[in-house]
């Protein structure tokens, strides 16, 4: 009998160690299905600091668009100040060269005029030389078709030059002149040629009153400032 309860006894003692090592064994291959109250606190936190950061990155993503628009808007604003701030320096500039503080050069035309090599016996001088009527037709031609600064013989003109005549010599702004007269006049030297020569212009004027007319295309024509010809 007491075999028998030894028997049994080892039966059950291995029966309840496999029993507990399958329960184990099942235990640990089974997912865990839930979690812990303070597992779900600590993730409720997590996930409430993350939708409070989106926000907040939603927010400053606003503010750098509306930052960027503003910066945009300033560029064009100072984009359109320096435009225009260029071209008032750039008419001043241009005013102060038409009025002459600027000296000047460029591609132009020379024009001279000179007297009649030849005078008939008989025929009244005065009318084979060259008169301030003949250097006004020149200069008014050439300012009207766009030159853009003109001298004579070197004595650049400004808005109240004079000019006469005084038998042999023209006056310029008070100094004086013998012939021949050469005018000089900065701008397009085609534009300028063209004007002269049309039909009926101040190239056959002037021939017609027995002046000798030549023109001259120029690469470059320099003009001092008038005051520093004034100061010479």
């Amino acid at each position: 009998m007491r075999g028998r309860y030894v028997i049994l006894s080892l039966i059950m003692l291995v029966l309840g160690f496999l029993v507990a090592f399958s329960y184990q064994l099942t235990k640990e291959k089974q997912p865990e299905s839930g979690i812990s109250s303070e597992q779900w606190d600590k993730e409720y936190e997590t996930r409430q600091l993350l939708i409070k950061q989106e926000e907040r990155n939603a927010e400053l993503q606003k503010q750098l668009s509306n930052t960027q628009e503003k910066v945009r808007k300033i560029e064009e604003d100072l984009k359109n100040e320096k435009q225009l701030y260029f071209n008032l320096v750039e008419d001043a500039e241009k005013y102060r060269m038409y009025v002459g503080e600027l000296g000047v050069k460029g591609e132009g035309i020379e024009v001279t005029l000179e007297d009649s090599s030849y005078i008939p016996e008989g025929e009244n001088v005065n009318n084979y030389i060259v008169h301030e009527g003949h250097i006004f037709k020149v200069i008014n031609e050439l300012l009207i078709s766009g030159a853009s600064a003109v001298a004579i013989n070197g004595q650049r003109l400004s808005h109240d030059s004079y000019i006469y005549c005084n038998g042999p010599v023209v006056t310029v702004d008070g100094n004086q002149f013998p012939a021949p007269f050469v005018i000089s006049a900065i701008g397009d030297p085609a534009v300028l040629d063209q004007a002269l020569n049309i039909a009926g212009g101040v190239v056959e004027q002037v021939a017609y009153d027995n002046i000798v007319i030549t023109l001259e295309k120029k690469d470059e024509i320099k003009m001092n400032p008038l005051l520093q010809e004034k100061k010479s």
